[in-house]
């Protein structure tokens, strides 16, 4: 935890006793260069977008595609296809489901944690896609069969020569791409702007 809070970055704000220490935090927010209000809402807007569209295409999946043939979308390039998944992205790691699920639920914690500290716009973007993927996988491994916190999940875009995914490991590769580009621009969570 306390890594990811290194990663994410906190907000200069001086500490103080009491009330005071809350208001001169207040007033440090407001004036400080490149820090507006917290882009929280955003991050959880975000998050609940992604999460809901995941829901969603997973039951229609399941509903209409699930033991039926896949459903050519660009010929042979896309096509539909309904799978479990019980293993990570691409398949691999079959047997560690529950460990893939413990991972998902830390991650959400501490973006819960760090969303406090969040006053960069592209950076709740990225979180919240993240968040929202993880959200999306770990509601499968929950709920989903075999059994609590070992359920499949499920996948069916599927590319010509490519695994098998869902719109969550969409949300979280993207996220995760953002991140990338957001750390070699020098653009910290914070709002901050650093050159190395």
């Amino acid at each position: 935890m306390a890594e990811a809070e290194r990663i994410i970055g906190t907000p200069d704000i001086p500490e103080a006793e009491g009330t005071e220490g809350d208001e001169a935090a207040d007033r440090v927010e407001e004036t400080a260069p490149g820090r507006g209000k917290r882009k929280v809402v955003v991050l959880f807007a975000v998050a609940v977008f992604a999460y809901l569209l995941d829901l969603i295409s997973k039951m229609i999946v399941v509903a209409k595609l699930e033991h039926h043939p896949p459903v050519e979308i660009l010929g042979d390039w896309l096509k539909f296809d309904a799978i479990r998944n019980a293993g990570a992205a691409f398949g691999f790691g079959e047997a560690f489901t529950i460990i893939f699920t413990f991972i998902a639920a830390t991650v959400i914690v501490v973006i819960a944690r760090l969303a406090r500290k969040l006053y960069s716009l592209p950076w709740a973007i990225a979180l919240g896609l993240l968040l929202g993927g993880a959200l999306g996988n770990l509601t499968d491994r929950i709920f989903r069969a075999p059994g609590t916190f070992q359920g499949a999940v499920v996948d069916f875009i599927a590319p010509a020569h490519f695994a098998v995914f869902n719109l969550a490991d969409s949300a979280i590769v993207c996220g995760g791409i953002l991140i990338v580009i957001l750390s070699f621009k020098g653009l910290d969570p914070d709002g901050t702007v650093h050159k190395d």
